[in-house]
């Protein structure tokens, strides 16, 4: 790809993965979005070297990913309220775009949540998976046998 364009060919091709990505790890839309940009901008100003479209997908990933762990780490220092918090507090019910399924898979802990979404969602194997994560295949057959099973526990639950 060409150096100045890299990024705006990325933001063209991928920007809705990202954007899944990032909403799949912090739950929120807006701030999905800002980590979407960061993510584009990170790319340009960088300018890694990028080997090929499997490359740049993984890279994008990867840097969604650790946007949105910085983000839930840092919420969690600043003493934010929660969707469910506000929610209570408004005593509004809001519905989200991708249904109750996909806020039970958000409610799992994250080592979990990312690899079920990875896996279901983006229709990524499980060695692609232990690629983009930099985990052992052997690890994510665990983590993704371990999140269905906390999910339909969740499930029965709810029933």
């Amino acid at each position: 790809m060409k150096e100045n364009t890299t990024a705006l060919d990325a933001f063209r091709k991928y920007k809705n993965l990202v954007l899944r990505t990032a909403y799949c790890c912090v739950g929120d839309y807006s701030e999905a979005e800002d980590i979407t940009q960061e993510v584009f901008l990170t790319l340009h100003n960088k300018q890694p070297e990028i080997r090929d479209d499997e490359h740049l997908k993984a890279w994008l990933l990867r840097c969604t990913m650790n946007r949105g762990r910085n983000y839930r780490k840092s919420w969690k220092q600043k003493g934010r309220l929660s969707l469910d918090e506000i929610a209570e507090l408004t005593d509004e019910k809001t519905e989200c775009e991708y249904g109750e399924l996909r806020n039970m898979v958000l409610a799992l802990p994250e080592k979990y949540a990312v690899v079920l979404y990875l896996y279901y969602y983006e229709g990524y194997q499980i060695p692609e998976i232990a690629r983009l994560l930099g985990k052992r295949t052997s690890t994510v057959g665990s983590l993704l046998r371990r999140g269905r099973e906390k999910l339909k526990s969740e499930l029965e639950g709810a029933l």
